[in-house]
């Protein structure tokens, strides 16, 4: 896993490692998108004797907890498969991807007593390759004061060999009977060459993406059904739902530009390179489409959220754009 910077840190966890001297809790202190999953991924894989299942998020010793929202007291584990494929796509991610990415954007998010709760029925479970089990908590500031209760004396004295990874953006807010417990480390914000880095990585993959949705624009004016559907099997088969959840806000979006050169030209604000492009779809596409089809990318993307087959889905979507052109 790529890490920027932060030579220190690193060589500071490698240490502990090393020496067999890792404290039982750690509070790693970032900004907002700045890479404390990296750092502590790899530090867990080294804590693990480089078990590939760490960096795969699947070793069963390692549970992942992070501000959630809904009705019904819901905990992390009922999210877990969207926040997994959110961190390997992107382990730089920023926090408002991450209430994207489990489909609860604008709600009040917190980690609450029943979250807690669920982290000590899981602790009370011997481990299951009877090494350490670890707790990585995501935002511990988002913790309500009867979690941080519930946690304090786990935390305080845990059993041997468990550890807790905190990962705040804002260490000040943490409450400090949780705080006081634990190695504090900062990680360095990315230099102005990593973060290019990073976004280039991001726009390389948005830009596969686009090419899809043109493709399939392509062949959808040209009434050409097997390509338009050969364009939705390839979306259907890309890694992560993640990625799939990307292709139609990024179709939205083109959309929304079409939409604005047919209606309102002046506000239409063209990539650069692909004016051609979007001034021939708006004049070969329906003056219904672009309304019509955001519409029918927002159904797609709820029905991503509750897990449809990807392939029928897609399939379907393809359809539904091809009988509005």
């Amino acid at each position: 896993m790529e890490i920027y910077g932060n030579k220190e840190v690193m060589r500071a966890l490698h240490q502990m490692v090393h020496q067999g001297h890792v404290p039982h809790a750690l509070l790693f202190h970032e900004d907002d998108g700045g890479g404390a999953f990296p750092l502590v991924l790899t530090f867990l894989e080294e804590l693990y004797g480089g078990n590939p299942r760490v960096l795969k998020l699947l070793h069963p010793d390692i549970h992942y907890v992070f501000p959630v929202a809904g009705p019904d007291k819901p905990v992390s584990l009922q999210f877990a498969a969207a926040f997994r494929e959110l961190l390997l796509e992107n382990p730089y991610f920023y926090e408002s991807e991450l209430y994207g990415a489990v489909g609860i954007e604008g709600k009040q998010s917190n980690i609450s007593v029943h979250e807690a709760r669920s982290i000590l029925e899981r602790l009370a479970l011997s481990a299951v390759e009877g090494g350490y089990r670890t707790v990585v908590l995501y935002l511990p500031e988002k913790m309500n004061a009867q979690a941080a209760n519930a946690l304090l004396k786990m935390v305080e004295e845990p059993p041997q060999m468990t550890l807790f990874v905190f990962i705040t953006h804002a260490p000040e807010k943490v409450l400090p009977t949780i705080a006081s417990r634990c190695l504090h480390l900062r990680v360095q914000p990315l230099t102005e060459e990593a973060a290019r880095e990073v976004h280039a990585a991001e726009a390389a993959g948005n830009k596969v993406l686009t090419d899809l949705f043109h493709d399939l624009l392509e062949a959808i004016v040209a009434r050409d059904m097997l390509g338009a559907l050969e364009s939705g099997e390839a979306v259907a088969e890309l890694k992560s739902r993640e990625q799939q959840k990307s292709f139609c806000r990024l179709c939205s979006e083109d959309l929304r530009r079409i939409f604005l050169l047919q209606k309102m030209p002046s506000l239409a604000q063209l990539p650069e390179g692909e004016e051609a492009f979007f001034r021939r779809m708006a004049t070969a596409l329906k003056p219904t489409f672009a309304r019509k089809g955001m519409a029918a990318l927002d159904r797609t993307l709820l029905l991503l959220e509750r897990n449809v087959n990807q392939k029928i889905l897609f399939t379907d979507l393809v359809n539904q754009l091809y009988v509005l052109c």
